[in-house]
């Protein structure tokens, strides 16, 4: 079994971070920031809409570069499975956030912080979906 080193602090400030920058996407461009749907729309929005949605995916490579870069023993990468198990992912959890209409940062952040009665339903689904999922790899003896 694998023992997990829990840092509070950093867990609160990262938490902190997530919810003020999604407040501040609400209050200055009036728009949740779910990354599935900001990703998703990116070469489908109308005129405008575009610039602002690279902007927001190109944040989020660049803060995650910038901490391998800033505290390279903080950010630790490695893919066992390989780059195909990567994209068959990637497609899994694509097609798992059109199905629920959004994404653990749209509905769990975002739409729990106003109440949305679907975005409730749809956290307590995707959370209820990763318990069942870690148990039954550990059942099967996978972790």
């Amino acid at each position: 079994m694998t023992i997990v080193n829990f840092t509070p602090f950093s867990a609160l400030l990262g938490g902190a971070l997530i919810g003020l920058a999604a407040a501040q996407m609400w209050w200055l461009l009036g728009r949740i920031a779910g990354v599935s749907n900001i990703l998703g729309q990116v070469f489908g929005s109308g005129e405008g809409e575009s610039s602002w949605r690279l902007a927001f995916i190109a944040g989020l490579v660049l803060a995650g570069l910038g901490a391998k870069l800033l505290v390279p023993d903080a950010v630790h990468f490695s893919l066992p499975g390989g780059y195909g198990q990567l994209i068959v992912a990637g497609l899994l959890v694509g097609f798992g956030t059109q199905l629920g209409g959004g994404c653990t940062s749209g509905h769990g952040v975002c739409g729990m912080s106003r109440l949305s009665p679907r975005s409730i339903v749809a956290t307590l689904v995707f959370m209820a979906a990763g318990a069942l999922a870690v148990l039954g790899l550990r059942v099967a003896g996978a972790l």
